[in-house]
């Protein structure tokens, strides 16, 4: 989907200024990248300051400025607001876009409840501190807030029920934000990506044997061989899927349109798999699930079109 860059940034302001939070790789970096490349003064949250300060080396002018966050720490954010603030004065911010996230692939049955806290403390909770920290410099434009959501909030995949949930929250928590803030001039819009081709996709779904060994006793006997078989399948898919810009071009429009979308599902299959989960029943839908991921089909047997993994 391209942009419709007729409309142009909003504001009053020669450039507008935009926080990216987790911008040091994969969507995050695309996406300051190139609000950067349109004029905009880009505000780079990353946990490390120097991966931001290497965006920032490719842009002599300073548009694009990093400051140090972690979604999980309530004094970095904090930190970051102040650094923001003095950056721009009374103007206010002009948008937010909220695409910090982790995400990793486990069984349900075994996979660790610390993980689990960790998955929506930096997808949830994070997301909504930064959303009141930075809705002050918000309100005088007003300005917009662009969430990071997933196709995974509308159909959730075998091995991974953690990253969906957090995402189907975080859903919730915009669709909320979206009707609150109405009134307020501040508009909300959710980029929902689905198969994007990222480095943080090796994070995800890379390694499925060191997963397996973790495990508790009986687990790999259970999950095992589906587990591999689901992370080969995955692994494919994803590094089949859309570049990052595509979700940046996305973003922009999100933040420079006069008529924002409310919901954006974009990248590869992104709105095949948005509609399916309405227009299949549960049953054919898991079955169609169970197939893509090469995962038996029926009690005690294997998916008929699906031999060894290594085969």
């Amino acid at each position: 989907m391209a942009p419709d860059t007729s409309d142009g940034p909003r504001g009053a302001k020669p450039r507008a200024s935009v926080l990216v939070t987790g911008a040091s790789s994969g969507i995050g970096r695309a996406t300051a990248l190139y609000l950067a490349s349109q004029d905009m003064q880009v505000f780079v949250a990353c946990r490390r300051l120097a991966d931001g300060e290497a965006l920032a080396r490719g842009f002599s002018d300073g548009r694009i400025v990093p400051v140090e966050m972690d979604v999980t720490l309530p004094e970095t954010i904090l930190q970051a607001r102040a650094a923001v603030e003095d950056v721009l004065g009374a103007g206010g911010l002009d948008g937010l876009v909220n695409n910090a996230g982790i995400g990793f692939s486990a069984p349900m049955e075994v996979v660790s409840l610390a993980r689990v806290r960790d998955a929506f403390e930096v997808n949830l909770f994070g997301q909504l501190e930064v959303i009141q920290a930075f809705l002050p410099l918000l309100r005088p434009g007003p300005g917009r807030i662009i969430n990071l959501g997933s196709v995974g909030a509308h159909i959730t995949i075998p091995f991974g029920g953690v990253l969906c949930a957090t995402k189907a929250a975080f859903t919730s928590f915009n669709d909320a934000l979206r009707q609150e803030l109405h009134s307020s001039g501040i508009r909300v819009c959710l980029i929902e990506p689905g198969s994007i081709h990222t480095p943080a996709v090796e994070k995800t779904l890379g390694g499925p044997d060191e997963a397996i060994a973790s495990w508790p006793a009986g687990a790999a006997e259970r999950y095992g061989d589906m587990f591999r078989r689901f992370t080969h399948s995955a692994l494919a898919r994803e590094n089949a899927g859309s570049q990052p810009d595509v979700v940046a071009r996305a973003i922009y429009h999100a933040l420079s349109s006069k008529r924002p979308k409310a919901r954006y599902p974009v990248g590869k299959d992104a709105r095949l798999l948005v509609t399916l989960p309405r227009v299949l029943s549960t049953s054919m839908l898991d079955g169609l699930r169970r197939h893509l991921f090469g995962m038996p089909t029926r009690f005690g047997g294997c998916s008929p079109s699906k031999g060894n993994i290594n085969d």
